[in-house]
C-alpha cells in the first residue's frame, strides 16, 4: 500500500503522531535554556575535588558521583538541541544551540581532566581497600580497571586539560560535512522516463536508485554522484581535515596510528579489523556469486553499479505504510518474549519516533539513547519499502538495547559500545526476515524477502568492509604525510570499490562517476566505525539463528547481554552470549548462511 506522507516535504503536513515528542526530555526549548544555565553555573565545582580523590573512599566515590550527574545533564541538554536540529538543518536557532553544547562538552572536559591522572596515581591495591570500604565504589569497578588498562596513555593532569580543551574544535569536520550535505548542498534535480522532476535529496535519491526503469536508475546515480564529485574538493578537505583531527588524537595519547586508539578505546585487538578484512577479501567469491545471482534475475547481460538497489521481482513491490510496518516489525519480535515487544510497542506508537523526510531534516536514520533517566528516540526517513521495514527494526534494536542497559545498569555502566550495539539492530532485521518468510507464502514475495536478505548481507558484511578498508587505507595515507585531496579520495575509493565488485573480473562494471560515492557516506566523520556493521552482522547471525530455533536460554543470553550496557568489554560481553569475535568461526558461518539463501533461490529459479 501507497504511504501518502513518504513524498510530503512540508513537515507541517505531517500527523504530529508521525512527529518524535522531545517535551518527555525538556517541556519547551525556555526549560532547555534554564537547565543550560544550571549546569554551566554547576561545573566550576567539580574542581573542588582536585587533587583530594585518594583522601577517602567516600571522597572518591562523591567525585565520580558529582561527575556523573554532570555529564548526564550534559547529555540531556545535547540531545534535545541535536535533535531538534536534525529536524531541520537549516533552523539557525537549534544549530546554535547544538554548538553551544559542544563548547560546553569541552568546558567540562577539562575542568574534570585531573579526574583521571589522580585515580592513576592510587595503586590498584588501595582501590581494592576502598571499594571493601566503600560499597557503592564497587559500581565503579569496571571503569577502574578501564583507567588503569590506558595508563601508558594517560597523560599528565596539564596535557590531559590540553587535549580536553581540543574538543573545542574535534567536531568541526563532522558539524560542517552534516550542514553542507543536509542543508546547503544544491542537490540536482533530473527528469525521469515518466516526465516527472524529481530533486535528488538524499532521501529521494535513496528511494529512486531502486526505480525499476533501469535508465532512470542510471540518471538518478549519474546526476547524484556527479554533483557529488563537482565538490569532491569541499568534501576532500572535510574528510581531510577529519583524519587530521583523529592523527592528533592519537599522537597526543601515544598511540602508534589512529586506528589502535579508537579500537583501545573498548579494548578491541586491532586484529579483529584487520581479520575482517583479510577475511572478507578472501570470500569475494560469495559476493561475486551474489552479483552473478543479482545479474540474472534482473534478466541482465551485464551487470552495472546502479542496479544494485533495483527490485528483483519485477510483480512484487514490496511496499508498506509505516503502521503496517510497525505491525510487523512487532510481530517479528515474539521470540523474544512479551516484555521486550511490549516495550517496542510503545517506543512505535507512542512518538518516540520522527518517522518522515522534510525539507531541511537530517539524511538518514539513527536510535538516541543517551538520555538516561528518559526513553530513547528514532529518527528515520521512512520511504515506504522493505528495507525501510529494515531500518525500523533495524533502529528498535538500538532503541531497546538503550532502554534495557539504562533500567538494568548504573549510569557509569549504561553506554555501550558500537561493537556491541550494532548487534543488537542487526539481530532484530534477523527476526523481521524470519517472521516476513514465515508470514508469506507466495513464491515471488519469498523470492523477494531472500533477496532483500541478500542485498542486506551485500550492503553490511561487504560493503561496509569495504568502506573499513577505505577508511584504514587514507589515514595510514594521512599518517605517512600524504594529502588527502578530493582527486586522491576519488582514485582511492573507485579502485577499491572495483576490487570488491570484481569489476576486471565480470562481476559489476563500476562506472567512473562512482568515485564519488565515499562523499556520501556520513560514518566517515566518526572514525573506524563502519566496521562494526560488518562485526556485528556476522555475531548476530550466530546468536539470531539460536533464538530463532527455539535453543533453551538462548533469548535470555541475549536480553543479558542487552541489559549488560558498557558493564564489561565488548568482545567478552560477546564471548559470554556464545559468540568469539577473534576466532574465525563466526564470519565462516555468516558466509555459510549466505550461500545457503544463493542456493534455495537457485533451486527455485
Amino acid at each position: 500500500m501507497q504511504d501518502s506522507y513518504v513524498k510530503e516535504r512540508d513537515r507541517s503536513r505531517i500527523p504530529e503522531k508521525y512527529k518524535w515528542d522531545l517535551t518527555d526530555i525538556y517541556p519547551d526549548d525556555e526549560a532547555w535554556e534554564a537547565a543550560k544555565r544550571a549546569l554551566i553555573a554547576t561545573l566550576p565545582e567539580i574542581s573542588a575535588f582536585a587533587g583530594t580523590l585518594d583522601e577517602s573512599p567516600v571522597r572518591l566515590l562523591d567525585c565520580l558521583a558529582f561527575a556523573d550527574r554532570l555529564h548526564k545533564d550534559y547529555t540531556r541538554l545535547a540531545c534535545y538541541a541535536g535533535m531538534k536540529s536534525d529536524t531541520d538543518t537549516r533552523e539557525a536557532k537549534y544549530l546554535a544551540m547544538d554548538q553551544e553544547m559542544s563548547q560546553v562538552a569541552s568546558d567540562f572536559s577539562a575542568r574534570s581532566s585531573f579526574m583521571e591522572p589522580e585515580i592513576l596515581r592510587i595503586a590498584p591495591e588501595r582501590i581494592d581497600g576502598f571499594i571493601k570500604e566503600e560499597p557503592r565504589l564497587g559500581a565503579y569497578r569496571h571503569v577502574f580497571d578501564n583507567i588503569f588498562r590506558r595508563r601508558a596513555h594517560t597523560r599528565s593532569e596539564s596535557e590531559e586539560k590540553i587535549i580536553a580543551e581540543a574538543g573545542l574544535m574535534a567536531d568541526a569536520p563532522g558539524v560542517i560535512n552534516g550542514i553542507f550535505t543536509n542543508a546547503d548542498f544544491p542537490y540536482p534535480e533530473v527528469t525521469l522516463e515518466d516526465g516527472a522532476t524529481v530533486r535528488l535529496d538524499p532521501a529521494a535519491f535513496s528511494l529512486n536508485r531502486r526505480s525499476r526503469n533501469r535508465n532512470d536508475r542510471k540518471t538518478v546515480f549519474t546526476a547524484y554522484m556527479g554533483k557529488m564529485n563537482e565538490f569532491r574538493r569541499t568534501f576532500g578537505a572535510q574528510l581531510a581535515a577529519e583524519a587530521r583531527k583523529n592523527m592528533f588524537y592519537a599522537r597526543a595519547r601515544n598511540y602508534d596510528f589512529c586506528l589502535e586508539r579508537a579500537l583501545d578505546e573498548h579494548n578491541i585487538p586491532t586484529a579483529v579489523y584487520t581479520n575482517l578484512i583479510s577475511g572478507i577479501r578472501g570470500h569475494l567469491d560469495t559476493m561475486r556469486r551474489y552479483l552473478d545471482l543479482r545479474r540474472r534475475l534482473l534478466g541482465l547481460d551485464e551487470l552495472r553499479y546502479y542496479d544494485i538497489y533495483a527490485p528483483i521481482t519485477a510483480d512484487v513491490d514490496l511496499s508498506y505504510t509505516y503502521d503496517e510496518a510497525v505491525e510487523h516489525v512487532l510481530r517479528s519480535l515474539a521470540p523474544l518474549g512479551k516484555e521486550y515487544a511490549g516495550v517496542a510497542e510503545t517506543a512505535l506508537k507512542s512518538r518516540w519516533v520522527d518517522v518522515y523526510h522534510n525539507d531541511g531534516k537530517r539524511s538518514g536514520a539513527y536510535s538516541n539513547g543517551a538520555v538516561y533517566d528518559a526513553h530513547p528516540y528514532i529518527l528515520l526517513n521512512y520511504n515506504g519499502k522493505y528495507d525501510d521495514v529494515g531500518t525500523i527494526a533495524h533502529e528498535l534494536g538500538h532503541t531497546m538495547h538503550s532502554y534495557l542497559a539504562n533500567r538494568a545498569q548504573p549510569y557509569a555502566l549504561s553506554r555501550y559500545s558500537i561493537f556491541v550495539a550494532e548487534v543488537a539492530s542487526t539481530f532484530n532485521e534477523a527476526l523481521l526476515l524470519d517472521h516476513m518468510l514465515k508470514a508469506e507464502t507466495g513464491a515471488e514475495v519469498r523470492l523477494s524477502l531472500l533477496c532483500n536478505y541478500l542485498d542486506d548481507a551485500r550492503a553490511t558484511v561487504f560493503r561496509q568492509t569495504q568502506f573499513a578498508e577505505f577508511e584504514l587505507k587514507i589515514h595510514e595515507l594521512a599518517e605517512s604525510g600524504t594529502a588527502l585531496t578530493g582527486d586522491l579520495l576519488d582514485g582511492v575509493y573507485l579502485d577499491l570499490t572495483r576490487e570488491y565488485y570484481g569489476h576486471e573480473k565480470g562481476g559489476c562494471v563500476v562506472d567512473d562517476f562512482i568515485r564519488a560515492e565515499w562523499a556520501y557516506i556520513p560514518h566517515f566523520f566518526a572514525d573506524f566505525y563502519v566496521y562494526q556493521y560488518a562485526t556485528s552482522f556476522i555475531a548476530s547471525t550466530a546468536l539470531a539463528e539460536k533464538v530463532i530455533a527455539g535453543e533453551p536460554g538462548a533469548a535470555e543470553s541475549y536480553l543479558e547481554l542487552l541489559r549488560a550496557g558498557g558493564s564489561d568489554y565488548p568482545i567478552d560481553l560477546l564471548r559470554k552470549a556464545g559468540v568469539d569475535m577473534t576466532a574465525q568461526a563466526p564470519m565462516d558461518a555468516c558466509i555459510r548462511k549466505i550461500n545457503q539463501v544463493m542456493d534455495e533461490i537457485e533451486r527455485g529459479i
